[in-house]
C-alpha cells in the first residue's frame, strides 16, 4: 500500500507539473507546433536519466526511485519511460529489441490513436 501511495502522490505531482510546464512553454510560442509537449518530453527524459543513474550508483533507494521515476516522471510524461526502457535494451546489447520497441511504439501508438478517433466518429 505504501508503494501505491508513493507512486500515486508522485503521479499527481508530475501531472500538475506537466500541465503547468507545457502551458508555460506553449504560451511563449505563437505556433500550432506542440513545443510545450516536446519540452515536457525532453525534460522528463533528462530527469529519468538522472534518477536511474543515481539509483545505479546506490544514491537512491528503491522507494525514492519509484516515487520519482514511476510517479513524478510517469505523471509528467510516459515518454521518459519509453526512453529509459529503450536505453536499457541498448545497454543490454539488445539492439534489435530496442529498434523493434521504438518502431512498434510509434507505429502502434499512432495506429491506436487513429483507430480510436475513427471508431468514435463512426458510433
Amino acid at each position: 500500500m505504501r508503494i501505491l501511495l508513493l507512486v500515486g502522490a508522485g503521479g499527481f505531482i508530475g501531472s500538475v507539473l506537466r500541465y503547468l510546464a507545457a502551458q508555460f512553454v506553449q504560451n511563449k510560442f505563437l505556433s500550432a507546433f506542440p513545443f510545450g509537449t516536446l519540452s515536457v518530453n525532453v525534460i522528463g527524459c533528462f530527469a529519468i536519466g538522472c534518477i536511474f543513474a543515481l539509483a545505479e550508483k546506490g544514491n537512491l533507494s528503491a522507494e525514492w526511485r519509484l516515487f520519482l521515476a514511476t510517479g513524478i516522471c510517469g505523471g509528467f510524461t510516459t515518454f521518459s519511460a519509453f526512453s529509459i526502457e529503450t536505453i536499457s535494451l541498448m545497454k543490454e546489447g539488445q539492439m534489435t529489441g530496442a529498434f523493434l520497441y521504438i518502431l512498434a511504439s510509434i507505429a502502434l501508438g499512432l495506429g491506436a490513436t487513429f483507430l480510436g478517433i475513427v471508431l468514435v466518429k463512426l458510433f
